[in-house]
């Protein structure tokens, strides 16, 4: 069964209003392939979502980069998923190692919100990855399995999760697992979730990779069987990230 290639830019904490414009109008301008080779999010900081939505052309869809786990309420700083739902966002971010490791979220907190932002109807890029101490220790299928059956215990519908594998020593820091690398995890997570799910959610589950994925190494990264596309952060801020998207092409 062929997936549909899945590039997510990740904007992060960066932006003016002023950038903003600039990287709205850098996208509207790209050519990019057609919806049927490539599906394309991008994820802005929460301030900037109604204004990127309002311009943005419809190839490109919206993600926030984050959502609180249950309604809202007396949650000072939060976002809800019905929120984001009100406002015509389909997809979330949740559990990237940047809130796992700063805002401590652990596996089972971010199961809790898989589960609900799915229940209220978004579609989720669900991030699971290992530390560098911990791919030394040669441990990484055991962290990412223990991230993804937190996930798989809380859930019971695949078909609107994407799932992200970002090693967190290649968040930023210009190492970037080679192609081996990551064909060897995302290849090990399909077989788990065959085995611990069912073969067809394995063979229908999107498994994209991130972690310092840019214009010269994505066409190669996309080569491999297993690697269904990107979530992209520092480069997704850059005209690079057309690239990126581009890269897509390699599987027709």
């Amino acid at each position: 069964m062929g997936r549909l290639f899945f590039v997510g830019g990740n904007w992060k904490c960066n932006g003016t209003s002023e950038e903003v414009k600039k990287i709205v109008s850098t996208l509207n301008a790209a050519q990019v392939p057609s919806k049927d080779v490539v599906e394309i999010v991008v994820s802005p900081p929460f301030v900037f979502i109604p204004s990127v939505k309002s311009e943005l052309k419809p190839e490109f869809h919206i993600a926030a980069q984050n959502c609180w786990v249950k309604k809202g309420g007396a949650f000072t700083g939060e976002i809800s998923a019905e929120m984001l739902l009100n406002l015509g966002i389909p997809w979330v971010i949740i559990g990237h190692s940047e809130r796992r490791a700063l805002m401590n979220e652990s596996n089972e907190f971010v199961g809790d919100k898989v589960a609900y932002a799915l229940s209220q109807g978004l579609k989720v890029i669900a991030c699971v990855g290992e530390t560098l101490q911990e791919r030394e220790a040669g441990t990484t299928m055991k962290v990412v399995a223990a991230q993804t059956k937190a996930i798989a215990d809380k859930i019971k519908n695949w078909d609107n999760v994407v799932l992200a594998y970002e090693p967190v020593w290649g968040i930023g820091t210009g190492k970037v697992a080679t192609p081996a690398q990551a064909q060897e995890v995302h290849a090990e997570l399909r077989k788990w979730l065959e085995t611990n799910i069912k073969a067809e959610v394995a063979a229908k589950t999107r498994i994209i990779y991130g972690g310092s994925v840019n214009g010269s190494n994505c066409k190669e990264l996309a080569g491999q069987n297993d690697l269904d596309g990107f979530l992209v952060g520092g480069a997704s801020l850059k005209p690079e990230f057309i690239d990126i998207i581009k890269a897509a092409e390699v599987k027709k």
